[in-house]
């Protein structure tokens, strides 16, 4: 899953220059010698050997950061583009440690920087705009809530969900399958049996945050904070996705709903469990509204290899990359000539969603966050 990009450096994949490499150097010196017209940046680079490019993300990409998945796609750019790619998984938030580096990069190209994190890297100056001719295959509403300036190209998106199980699906009488977050606030037993994430601690809870502040002002125009006021006695709180999803299948005592990712339904018929896991969003008045989840990747400001680096991202956004998302990322691949398996059927239909998003576009969540994480830990706080 990828609930939390946010994992240490833990893998370095580094690949062997081809053979032959000083052959090719010296070849090509004699052409540049012989014919005048090669520029000495491009003499250098081939005396180097294959341009190395350092990518940093999160340990779960395509599978994990040393698994078969994300290293055949990789040796196929490699041998494709004349290219030495090396990963880096990190720990902590992608953007800390661009911050921590950003007088003097060491990578140049980032991978998974989502809707929390994208503004933050933008607002700070890490990235470099670049607008990839595949983006006409790219919903122009995923950029835009990734950021206005093409700092960060989305690869995949979905919903995030809260999950529940057969138990209380039959304890509601099926109302669980349509609920809304009035739900929680107004009846104690609901909110006693949901998972959340910590927002202080965890990208998901994060989101899940992010997605009861848009709901409640914006389409039920309530105080948000008058929600966390009734539930936050209640509600059970996890310091990550992980511990909240083992917790949620680990009975007697688990919690029987939890925050999760509406993508779980399919995950679920894949591993041959179908109906396994089950989802809502926020229903209202005969209509779902979700909070997308969109991860994005960008050209670090600073690189070494601009030129590489566009190319990089033009080919993550390809069907070779784009069609590994679906059953590895377990999201939607962003270039929508993609298709996605059979699956997927078992998920919500996102086409039925009124995604949440526009109602706190990338600025907003820069410059509030912060405040809001604040707000949420004084209630908290208060709640014991």
């Amino acid at each position: 899953m990828t609930g939390t990009p946010n994992k240490a450096r833990a893998t370095v994949r580094r690949r062997t220059p081809r053979l032959g490499r000083m052959l090719g150097v010296a070849v090509v010196a004699l052409v540049i010698i012989l014919a005048g017209y090669a520029t000495y940046g491009l003499w250098s680079d081939r005396l180097n050997g294959p341009s190395t490019i350092i990518v940093y993300t999160y340990g779960s990409l395509l599978g994990g950061c040393a698994g078969s998945v994300l290293d055949g796609l990789l040796a196929q750019f490699d041998a494709a583009h004349g290219a030495n790619v090396e990963v880096e998984c990190l720990t902590g938030t992608l953007v800390s440690t661009l911050l921590q580096q950003k007088d003097a990069p060491r990578a140049d190209v980032v991978v998974g920087l989502d809707e929390v994190t994208a503004p933050q890297a933008e607002a700070n100056g890490l990235l470099i705009p670049y607008a990839s001719p595949q983006l006409a295959h790219v919903n122009t509403s995923l950029t835009a809530d990734l950021g206005p300036g093409d700092e960060v190209t989305p690869y995949e998106w979905g919903y995030l969900s809260i999950d529940y199980n057969e138990s209380f699906l039959t304890a509601t009488h099926g109302a669980v399958a349509h609920a809304g977050f009035a739900n929680f606030s107004d009846n104690a037993s609901w909110a006693n049996q949901l998972m959340i994430e910590d927002p202080t601690l965890d990208l998901t809870g994060e989101e899940f945050l992010l997605w009861e502040i848009a709901y409640e002002q914006y389409v039920a125009h309530a105080n948000w904070q008058d929600w966390w006021q009734a539930v936050d006695s209640h509600v059970r709180v996890s310091p990550d996705w992980s511990d909240a999803f083992l917790a949620f299948q680990s009975p007697p005592n688990n919690p029987m709903m939890v925050v999760s990712y509406a993508d779980d339904a399919a995950y679920a018929a894949y591993a041959g469990q179908p109906n396994s896991l089950n989802v809502t969003l926020s229903w209202l008045n005969g209509t779902d509204y979700g909070w997308r989840t969109i991860y994005g990747l960008g050209i670090v400001n600073g690189t070494r290899h601009l030129s590489l680096d566009q190319q990089f991202v033009d080919w993550f956004l390809s069907g070779a990359v784009q069609s590994q998302l679906p059953t590895n990322e377990w999201e939607y691949p962003a270039n929508d000539t993609v298709p996605v398996p059979g699956v997927y059927d078992y998920n919500v239909d996102p086409a039925s969603v009124v995604p949440l998003n526009p109602y706190l576009p990338p600025s907003v969540i820069a410059s509030s966050l912060p405040g809001w994480l604040d707000a949420w830990q004084t209630i908290a706080n208060q709640a014991g």
